[in-house]
Order: C-alpha cells, then structure tokens, then sequence
C-alpha cells in the first residue's frame, strides 16, 4: 500500500531557528484533533487517517495490547470483567487512542511494522516491535478484539497504530515468550529507576519495602535490587492478595512478605516499623493498582529516605500535601517510565534470574 505525504504548512520557525514542521511531527502535535495546542497525550482525540504517513512516523499492525493495571482494574470494577472489551472499543472510537479518562494512562502494544513515514534500512517492515511509549498517547484503530486475558492485562486484537519521531520501541527478543517480553516493556522504568536509586546511594546496607510485590513492576523493581545493590538489600514485600504474595515469595528475593491493604496507611507502618525494629525502608516503591497508597508508603520510609511512585494510581496531590500532613521529610519521586536503556536492563534482569523469569512465564504465557 502506498502511504502519501501531507505535510504541514511552513511559514514560521520556531524561537531555536528549527522548522516548525518537523517539531510538529517528531512529537505528534499533527495527529491532534482537539483540543488545539496540545501534545498527543494531553489531547482529547486524536487523527487515525493511516492513508497518509508523515515524517518519522511508523505504522504498526497491531498484535496485542497491554493495559496498564490501573486502568485494566479499573475498567474492571466500573463495566465487570465482560464489559471490559467494550469499554476499551468506545474508547478508541471516541479519542482515537487507549487514552483511560479516570486513570489517565493506557499502556503499550505489540505489533509489526507496516510502513515507514521517513525510510529506515535498519527496520524492514514486518519487523516485530514493542511500544515503549503509552496506548495514551499513541493513534490506534482497533478492528476486532480476539480475546482478553484478565489475568495478565493483555488483549489480543487486530488493529494498527502509528507512533511518531519521538516514539521508543524496542524488538522483541527472540529468547522470550511473546507475553513476557510484553509484560517487562510495559514497566521496565521500574527496575532502572530503582538501579538508579542504588547508583545513588552511598549507605553500605539499604532496607527495600515494595507496595505491590507480586506484580510485574514489583518484581522487577525487587530483582533490581536484588541485582544491583553492593550489599544485599532487605526486601519488604506488600500485596493485598495470598495468590500475588506467593509470587512475590516464589522470586526468592524478598526477606518478608506479607498480605496487607496497602491503602490501610497505620497497618503498613505497623509491619514495616515492626519489621526493621524501627528503622523503616531506605526506598519504598509503589507499584500498586489502586489509589489511596501515597500515605502507607510515605509512613513506611525513614526520615530522608525515598518514595518512588511507579503507580497510575498515584494521586500528586494526596502525596505531597500527605507527607506535609504527617511531617514526613521524604522525597517523593515520580517514576518516569523511560531511563536510558531500561529495555535491556529489564531483560537482562529476566535472563539472568531464572525464578524472576519462572514466575512472569506462569504468570503471562497463556496456555
């Protein structure tokens, strides 16, 4: 099929003497329908014309979707486990993209590539690739759900999305199982900002608590501490189900684990407190998929320790006006889902633990 070039008007630059054109397109603002002046993740809808390709951008025809938790769960609990797949259809129609409007987020995709905006010998199409940039932001059309696999978040469709310029995708190795490698993409931020953390820290033993361990963000983000620090860390392990604490259990990594309500704040500090004789988490990680955990989180770090929010269900404000509220001196660190080279971080975290990958193939590999 061939693919047309509109391209936009150019009568301006911009204040660093680029061509307006080309910002337009490296980060999507052409794709934008409404409202005007915003990039593609703020917008309302967006364009999902795929007769026309613009610079930079990559057609995919879509395989498979991953649903972030938060907006899976609660997609769940708003339309029941069979409304599920409409509710993300009306979606797509309405905005053009998996842009969840209570949670705010989407999630990623799996697909081939289909055609090519700007030509690039290094990706032929028919080349597999992942998304790493949100469902929230990126143009999709969905032409049949096939199936939706609760368990793991994941809806097996077809459909085509393009992502732009600015878009990061990684390949998807041929050593893993299609829905892991998935699985991993779709939080590998968890696990390099947690190294990060590490490369940070000067302290020669560091106490680890994870609000949601037994999820693929928190075991990730535990294998990376495992992984990464100089000394061997003390892993806390919080999950509000027996099932999720025995696959936080199953990694090997966690020294306690405990079934908790992690939005039950006192509770939280309870354990923890009890657990570190009083020292509290040097880093707490929220890797929860549900609201209301900021202040369980903050109670269970130490005075100048770190919250790291890897969650769509955080809320900025509970979290920040919380700390104030408790006197809490902590830093409250939002996880930005891309570092550098978190995509091979992540599967070389997978490669290397032969449990961590044991429990994400039961888990995400659908039999």
């Amino acid at each position: 099929m061939a693919y047309r070039f509109q391209a936009l008007p150019r009568d301006s630059v911009n204040r660093y003497g680029s061509d307006v054109n080309s910002i337009f397109h490296r980060f999507g603002c052409h794709r934008v329908v409404a409202p005007t002046g915003v990039l593609p993740q703020a917008a309302d809808r967006l364009d999902t014309d795929f007769s026309r390709l613009y610079p930079g951008e990559i057609l995919i025809d879509v395989e498979l979707l991953n649903i972030d938790a938060a907006s899976f769960v609660q997609m769940e609990e708003a339309h029941g486990a069979t409304g599920v797949a409409a509710a993300i259809l009306d979606t797509v129609r309405t905005r053009g993209k998996q842009h969840n409007p209570v949670t705010q987020s989407g999630g990623m995709l799996v697909g081939r590539i289909a055609g090519l905006g700007t030509p690039r010998p290094d990706l032929p199409v028919g080349t597999r690739i992942a998304t790493l940039v949100s469902l929230s932001l990126t143009p999709l059309v969905i032409d049949e759900i096939i199936e939706v696999h609760h368990a793991s978040h994941q809806i097996a469709i077809r459909g085509r999305a393009v992502i732009f310029g600015s878009g990061i995708f990684a390949r998807i190795p041929p050593d893993l199982p299609l829905a892991v490698s998935l699985a991993v993409l779709d939080v590998c931020g968890a696990p390099a900002r947690v190294a990060r953390f590490f490369t940070r820290s000067v302290a020669s033993s560091i106490t680890v608590v994870v609000l949601g361990a037994g999820g693929k963000s928190g075991l990730l983000a535990a294998a990376a501490a495992q992984a990464i620090g100089t000394a061997p860390p003390l892993l806390l392990g919080i999950d509000a189900s027996e099932p999720a604490c025995e696959s936080a259990r199953a990694l090997g990594a966690f020294g306690h684990v405990i079934a908790l309500d992690a939005r039950n704040a006192l509770q939280v500090l309870d354990w923890v407190n009890a657990t570190t004789h009083g020292k509290l988490a040097d880093l707490t990680v929220v890797c929860t998929t549900v609201p209301e955990c900021e202040l369980g989180a903050i109670l269970a770090t130490r005075n100048g320790g770190t919250v790291l929010f890897f969650s769509m269900a955080t809320n900025f404000q509970r979290a920040t006006l919380g700390a104030e509220g408790v006197g809490k001196d902590v830093t409250l660190e939002m996880g930005n889902g891309y570092a550098a080279g978190h995509a091979d971080l992540a599967f070389s975290l997978v490669r290397a633990n032969p449990r961590l990958r044991e429990v994400l193939e039961r888990r995400f590999v659908l039999k």
